[in-house]
């Protein structure tokens, strides 16, 4: 009996195991399509891809819904080879040269260095799958920007319909606000022709939409916010947790500490606090995740939190996302470390949300994410990043964790419903279903 369910094409290079930002986000897209009865073929990088170069979380990959396919094509990443045995002659005899090389040699088929040789890999994989099983939809996620081009292969040439899902923006500087690349760019070039055909276009947050709802105002109405989301299984449940009154409160922050996260001002507010405050006497602030981009810890970020350690300040390393409820469970208080930019949000900010515990917003107030939590009963943000703001928002927190009544924590936890991760994607997969039921009719 034929299947008749819609069958969609998910193109995303962060895919379980990776271990990337944005890799929650592309899996509980991939299953929350599963979940609504859709047929669902998930296109990425081979596993070793992911272990050689940004490290690798084997839990995620249990959570992968079984009934969806994951094609898994090769991926090259020469410019993080660290492996000299595997480096040319011509690379081992003058790097530097080679590097400036081989990043033009990467946009040749694509304006995305280090990504752009994996267009025509993809592109022909997406054919292979159309040809075998009809594909009605594609969704392609970014970044790299690269995965939309396998969609926008299958509109060209078989009339399949594709969304552009963004998790930053590719012609916005989210942190500094300007433009990346000038219009007659080619990567300008190509996300205008992208756009122009795409179904819709999906960004994470209003900031980054309405940015583009400027540059693109005859393509307005397919734009659509679809936030990032905590995901109900994975939260701990703190409904019974007292206020912490009779030991040393523990502070934690879990993700990525990249560049741009004020960690140095973090720790010296840190320190400030506690030779301020008798409530945090003995208290710890646990970083939980990676010290920047890649598997291996940055030096001077590890440098920066081992020389705060008799302050209490610790690296604990990365956590798997099936054991991440145990990290927050030990958590009396949040720490929210983001760099600044009016269109950064963080998907962090709403699993931290989900929780209902105290939020220290280390960030500058401007955010995106100060959107998202303005109103929170236990939010505590900074007024600007300096260690003497810091400390003072680490203070008032502190002393929440120690007198929050039943009565605030339950409106803390309530604040944070209306952002599971479901509730965002279902009004766009139901539209995205319409469209192709009627379409098909």
């Amino acid at each position: 009996m034929t299947d008749s369910r819609p069958h969609v094409l998910y193109v995303a290079w962060g895919f379980p195991p990776c271990r990337s930002g944005g890799v929650y986000r592309a899996l509980a897209t991939a299953n929350r399509f599963a979940a609504l009865g859709w047929r669902v073929t998930v296109l990425t990088a081979e596993r070793e891809a992911f272990h050689r170069f940004t490290g690798a979380d084997p839990t995620l990959e249990e959570r992968i819904d079984p009934a969806i396919e994951v094609v898994r094509v090769p991926f090259e990443w020469p410019l993080l080879e660290a492996d000299l045995r595997r480096w040319s002659k011509a690379r081992a005899a003058n790097p530097k040269v080679w590097r400036k090389w081989r990043i033009k040699q990467d946009q040749v088929a694509f304006p995305e260095a280090a990504y752009g040789p994996w267009r025509s890999v993809i592109e022909k994989a997406a054919e292979q799958i159309h040809a075998a099983d009809k594909v009605d939809l594609t969704v392609a996620t970014a970044n790299p920007h690269v995965t939309f081009t396998a969609a926008y292969r299958l509109h060209k040439k078989h009339g399949v319909p594709y969304v552009m899902d963004y998790r930053d923006a590719w012609l916005l500087d989210v942190f500094t606000g300007d433009r990346l690349h000038q219009p007659n760019s080619r990567a300008a070039r190509w996300e205008k022709k992208l756009v122009e055909s795409a179904s819709e276009v999906w960004f994470v947050n209003d900031p980054i939409k309405d940015w583009h709802e400027k540059l693109y105002p005859a393509q307005a109405g397919k734009l659509h916010t679809v936030a990032n989301g905590f995901d109900p299984d994975l939260v701990p449940d703190v409904t019974t947790r007292d206020a912490a009154t009779d030991r040393p409160l523990v502070f934690g922050y879990v993700g990525t500490v990249t560049p741009k996260v004020p960690l140095t001002e973090f720790v010296e507010g840190w320190q400030l606090a506690r030779s301020r405050s008798e409530e945090l006497e003995g208290a710890r602030a646990k970083v939980h995740g990676y010290l920047g981009y890649y598997a291996q810890p940055r030096a001077d970020m590890l440098a920066t939190i081992d020389d705060a350690s008799e302050s209490g300040v610790s690296y604990e390393g990365p956590v798997g996302k099936a054991e991440i409820a145990k990290a927050y469970d030990e958590f009396d208080v949040q720490l929210l470390m983001l760099g600044k930019g009016r269109y950064v949000t963080s998907g962090k900010v709403f699993e931290y949300l989900a929780t209902g515990l105290p939020i220290v917003s280390v960030h500058d107030p401007d955010n995106a994410a100060s959107d998202v939590l303005r109103g929170h009963p236990l939010w505590f943000p900074v007024s600007d990043v300096t260690p003497e703001a810091i400390a003072t928002a680490l203070i008032e927190a502190a002393h929440a964790a120690r007198t929050a009544d039943d009565g605030i924590r339950t409106k803390a936890r309530e604040f944070g419903v209306s952002y599971r991760r479901d509730l965002q994607l279902d009004p766009r997969i139901e539209a995205l279903a319409a469209t192709v039921q009627g379409a098909a009719a």
